[in-house]
């Protein structure tokens, strides 16, 4: 069933992107890992220009509402964006030779990866599932108990649209 996946790009459309940490792991739990996501994105969307619309960094997953790049495809984007994020926030440990020894800063113990393989892509072409996709990634902190307003979960474009304000990183407003 997998082999039947359909991406849908080129027709303009927003993407909203979902996609986990391995095993639904919180591996970006701590303020550090989130933080280190928000800014490879950042850098990410500086490489393949692509407007943000919304997002939320959740403990083990992510939700992405975003543009076509420029340069590529959404999915070659969430390639780039997820083998990043893997790399800066592994570290390597020695390991007996012959052996790979993977741990997470975290200090959990060795996993496989970080990510899970794939993700979940959406094309929105209204500005009613717009909306909807913004509410949905806005209210999960809330949803979660994570916080009590979605405006005390910084990693999320939540305080942009309520304020109009700057927040971790930067978000483009599409008509």
């Amino acid at each position: 069933m997998a082999n039947n996946l359909i991406r849908r790009y080129g027709r303009g459309h927003l993407h909203f992107i979902t996609f986990t940490c391995y095993r639904l792991l919180p591996l970006l739990r701590s303020v550090r890992a989130r933080n280190t996501f928000v800014h490879v994105f950042g850098e990410v969307r500086d490489r393949y220009a692509f407007s943000l619309v919304g997002y939320v960094v959740m403990p083990e997953h992510i939700h992405l509402l975003i543009s076509e790049p420029a340069k590529g495809t959404p999915s070659t984007v969430i390639q780039v964006l997820k083998q990043r994020v893997s790399r800066r926030l592994r570290r390597k440990r020695r390991a007996p030779a012959g052996q790979l020894n993977l741990t997470f800063a975290s200090g959990d113990d060795p996993l496989p990866r970080f990510w899970q393989r794939r993700f979940y892509d959406f094309n929105v072409w209204s500005l009613k599932k717009r909306v909807e996709k913004l509410h949905y990634m806005h209210m999960n902190p809330l949803k979660r108990k994570l916080v009590v307003h979605a405006k005390d979960w910084p990693w999320s474009s939540f305080s942009f649209y309520s304020k109009l304000k700057r927040g971790l990183i930067r978000v483009d407003l599409v008509k």
